[in-house]
């Protein structure tokens, strides 16, 4: 319960930083693009990458804190740094054949079924 509890906490900040970063750029650049969403999602993938190698393979972190920061922080930041990190771990072990389909399950089926959800909801 208590890692739980350490992952939503993490979450909250992870949430509160996308807002604000994203507010940020979106009155820097305007919000005709998605541009806070982007920045929120590269820099997301980025500090996914970063983080899981200090984590992983250069220092002995615990579980309840790759946690915290990996699915807390990172995935109230933007789930998409989980996206970029499973999809290049798939790589990374060979399995091309499974990174294509998450690369196209996560775009083309997501934006169909955002056109799914949308179209459903106009007609109910």
């Amino acid at each position: 319960m208590q890692k739980a509890i350490l992952i939503g906490l993490a979450g909250l900040i992870g949430t509160l930083g996308r807002y604000a970063l994203s507010g940020i750029i979106a009155r820097r650049f305007g919000e005709t693009f998605p541009t806070g969403t982007l920045v929120v999602n590269i820099v997301g993938c980025f500090l996914a990458g970063f983080l899981f190698y200090l984590m992983q393979e250069r220092f002995l972190i615990n579980e309840t804190m790759r946690a915290m920061v990996m699915i807390g922080l990172l995935g109230g930041f933007t789930t998409f740094s989980s996206f970029g990190l499973q999809t290049f771990t798939l790589l990374k072990d060979g399995e091309i054949w499974f990174a294509a389909v998450n690369i196209v399950g996560s775009n083309l089926l997501g934006l169909l079924l955002v056109w799914a959800g949308y179209s459903l909801a106009r007609v109910i």
